[in-house]
């Protein structure tokens, strides 16, 4: 799966395919990217910001010292966490979570899309998908922010365009 992320992560950055493989470690799979100068990098989270530098978008990394903080504290958070929610109630914490904090946030990091958003957007994508309509009204405030998230333009690609909002029919007409 983070090998997939990282093709889609080089095609919104309009950078060309990269050399990935990815090595065995405990129960997952870590994602290895060749660069022609150096060691090969390993990592998530690594892999994307050398993309992010690589393709001169800086600010996806944050423009402040703070917001550069928060963009690698939610960056932790996506590979500590989410990529190893592994239960029901896993899912429901995170989810609840995340909910909460995006209470009175339109992105993860400051006023502007950041690697963070992409990147938990493409982790939490498998998550919601399977949830009901009932199940992302309860989680409204990440619903809000992931529907805003697969719209942005060229993050989506190839993940299917997940549905939020029921059709309600008012039978009051005044």
């Amino acid at each position: 799966m983070a090998v997939d992320e990282l093709t889609a992560l080089e095609k919104c950055l309009g950078l060309k395919a990269g050399k990935y493989s990815s090595r065995a470690q405990g129960s997952s799979q870590i994602p290895m990217l060749q660069t022609n100068k150096g060691p090969s990098l390993a990592g998530l989270a690594t892999i994307a910001s050398h993309l992010v530098a690589q393709a001169k978008k800086e600010e996806l990394l944050g423009v402040s010292l703070e917001e550069k903080a928060i963009v690698q504290q939610w960056l932790e958070y996506r590979t500590t966490r989410i990529d190893r929610l592994s239960s029901r109630e896993d899912i429901r914490t995170t989810l609840k979570d995340l909910n909460s904090y995006l209470e009175d946030k339109v992105y993860m990091a400051g006023n502007k899309i950041t690697l963070a958003d992409i990147l938990i957007y493409y982790g939490l994508h498998p998550i919601i998908a399977d949830l009901s309509i009932q199940e992302k009204e309860s989680y409204i405030n990440v619903s809000r922010w992931f529907s805003h998230i697969q719209h942005y333009p060229g993050i989506r690609q190839h993940l299917p365009a997940l549905v939020f909002i029921k059709n309600r029919i008012y039978t009051n007409m005044h």
